[in-house]
C-alpha cells in the first residue's frame, strides 16, 4: 500500500499536502481500494467556506456512496475537473491526479491535528 511520508492523514481516509495556506486534499491508497472502482466524485462546495468535518462532497464507487469530510476550516478554491470525466483517476493514482479539491485554510493551527504517517498506518493496522 501507498502512503507518502510527507502527507498528513485524516481518521476519514483523507490525504492532506501543505503548500502555505492552501492544502490539497484526496483519499487514501487504503480508502480507494477498500471503496472498489469509483465511478462519480460530487463536489458542490466549490468556492464555499466550511468548517473542519462538514461534508464537501461524495465519492460513489460501484457499491457504496462515501460523504468526503473537510480535515480542515477553509474555502473549497479548486475542484480537479478531470475527475468528471475521469473519477477513476481517484483509483490508479490517488496521490496526483486523483486530487479532489483545494482549500484556502483559514486556520493552519488545525494542521497540526491531523495524523502522521505512522499514526495512519497504525490506524489502518499497516
Amino acid at each position: 500500500m501507498n502512503l507518502p511520508e510527507d502527507l498528513k492523514y485524516t481518521k476519514d481516509h483523507e490525504w492532506i499536502k501543505v503548500d502555505g495556506d492552501v492544502i490539497t486534499v484526496g483519499i487514501t491508497d487504503f480508502a480507494q481500494g477498500e471503496l472498489g472502482d469509483i465511478v462519480y466524485v460530487e463536489v458542490e462546495t466549490l468556492d464555499e467556506t466550511l468548517e473542519a468535518e462538514e461534508v464537501f462532497g461524495t465519492v460513489e464507487a460501484v457499491k457504496t456512496v462515501s460523504d468526503l469530510f473537510l480535515p480542515v476550516d477553509g474555502e473549497i478554491i479548486a475542484f480537479n475537473d478531470a475527475l468528471e470525466d475521469e473519477p477513476e483517476l481517484v483509483n490508479s493514482d490517488p496521490y496526483g491526479e486523483g486530487w479532489m479539491v483545494k482549500v484556502k485554510c483559514s486556520d493552519l493551527s488545525q494542521l497540526d491535528e491531523l495524523m502522521s504517517v505512522e499514526a495512519y498506518k497504525a490506524l489502518i493496522g499497516a
